[in-house]
């Protein structure tokens, strides 16, 4: 009996000795296409489990352990990666809104990972741009519509007034930072430049989106604010292409400038000769 009691004992010792690798074993996970954590705060990736891609947490919680494998990046999404020491991590760990990269969305793999506010930086700064200019219109319509009627009928002198603008601009500049008097005026030159700017940016954009508007729909006429939309999408993604974008800008700007200083001038001042006082005739 002692002997048959032994050889239960050996056997049930082994069976669990058998039993805890087999566990062990298949608690092991491998995740061959990623892995996303949706909205749960108690996963744990333990010694041997592998994550053969991205792991991206939405709203949740993930401790890395020892032993564990990640062989891309972690994102997260509002949620929190928890890495202890012996954890692997091959890519990145990226907090998706702390100003680093991420993806466009959780379920994208890492190859369509892109880096967005350094690649979209100039599209936030043009949205930021173009809401100051409608601010800007909504503040001043009337002389946006003065330089409007500028640059469209006189386009070159808009132009040209715009070029000695901004060459004038640093000599100004330097002259009221050597008086002292001056200094104070530096503000309302800095002013100034950005108002007229502005408000011929303005008109520049109302302008083009006016005349495509009538290319699409010659009958029509738009309201001033849909102008202004539709050519600050049209001059944003002008601006946007790759060779000739930094022209566009330039254009604008010049030709904008220019036509905002021509609006504080009356339309009289642009004809040649004014035609001397009518003869009074004998009777």
């Amino acid at each position: 009996m002692l002997v048959v009691s032994r050889r239960i004992t050996l056997v049930l010792v082994l069976v669990a000795v058998v039993f805890s690798a087999t566990l062990g074993i298949a608690s092991a996970r491998t995740y061959n296409h990623g892995l996303t954590v949706w909205f749960n705060d108690d996963v744990t990736l333990g010694d041997g489990d592998e994550v053969r891609g991205d792991l991206d947490i939405v709203f949740g919680d993930v401790t890395c352990s020892s032993g564990a494998v990640i062989d891309g990046s972690v994102r997260t999404y509002f949620g929190n990666f928890n890495q202890l020491d012996g954890c692997r991590v091959d890519g990145r760990v990226i907090s998706a809104f702390d100003g680093d990269s991420w993806s466009i969305a959780p379920f994208v793999p890492h190859g369509s990972t892109v880096d967005m506010l350094s690649e979209n930086r100039r599209v936030f700064q043009s949205l930021a741009w173009n809401v100051v200019v409608l601010f800007i219109f909504l503040l001043f319509p009337l002389r946006v519509r003065v330089a409007l009627d500028r640059v469209e009928q006189r386009p070159g002198l808009s132009a040209v007034a715009g070029v000695i603008a901004l060459i004038a601009v640093l000599p100004i500049f330097v002259m009221l930072l050597l008086s002292v008097i001056g200094i104070p005026l530096i503000v309302l030159e800095i002013a100034a430049v950005l108002a007229g700017i502005w408000i011929g940016y303005a008109a520049v954009a109302m302008l083009i989106g006016r005349r495509l508007h009538e290319l699409v729909r010659p009958h029509t006429t738009p309201s001033p604010l849909a102008a202004l939309i539709f050519g600050l999408i049209v001059v944003s993604a002008a601006q946007m292409l790759p060779v000739v974008g930094w022209a566009v800008s330039a254009l604008v700007l010049v030709v904008g400038l220019g036509a905002a200083i021509l609006g504080f001038f009356r339309e009289t001042h642009f004809h040649g000769g004014a035609a001397g006082p009518p003869m009074n005739r004998a009777a």
